[in-house]
């Protein structure tokens, strides 16, 4: 039987030297290596008491979207900015040469809902934190993250400190 690990293409030095880059395009693009990605990331939630799912654009959606529909949730997207029709909060983070922002509908998050927030990777956290902010700032309690991939190397666990994190898949390095 396949892993996860199996159906993740690595290419060295993108995109640059010295960087593993880990494609999971061809693990979404098998149907065998996106049931495997899914039912491991729902196996990792038991126990866990939730109201609903945020992702993040895009591979959020990939992977939050089948998580809320198995699990009977309720699916936030948190969008670039300008992409959100209806009144938003919105939240700036570092990029490695710069900044973006983020944004998602202000009554999306529910005060005392209590919140899961589903992402592809783990790097350096930047991201999640930014979503965090959003989803505490509109009352929502942020119970657990949940990743495909996790890269040690960028410490976005340390990052987090403090958040219930899991991970299918934990690279040490970048």
């Amino acid at each position: 039987m396949k892993t996860i690990e199996d159906y993740i293409m690595t290419i060295p030095d993108y995109p640059e030297p010295g960087i593993m880059f880990r494609d999971i395009t061809t693990v979404v693009q098998d149907p065998d290596g996106l049931k495997l990605a899914i039912d491991r990331m729902e196996e990792q939630l038991q126990g866990i008491d939730f109201d609903i799912v945020v992702g993040a654009e895009s591979r959020g959606f990939v992977f939050g979207m089948p998580l809320a529909y198995n699990m009977h949730k309720g699916f936030v997207m948190v969008r670039k900015k300008g992409k959100l029709p209806r009144e938003t909060v919105e939240q700036s983070y570092e990029l490695e040469y710069g900044t973006a922002t983020i944004e998602m509908h202000k009554d999306s998050i529910k005060p005392g809902q209590k919140v899961l927030i589903v992402d592809d990777l783990i790097a350096t956290g930047g991201t999640v934190e930014a979503i965090i902010k959003m989803v505490e700032s509109l009352g929502g309690k942020v119970v657990h993250l949940s990743f495909l991939l996790e890269l040690q190397g960028l410490n976005g666990r340390e990052r987090l400190k403090g958040y219930d994190i899991s991970s299918v898949v934990s690279y040490p390095g970048k």
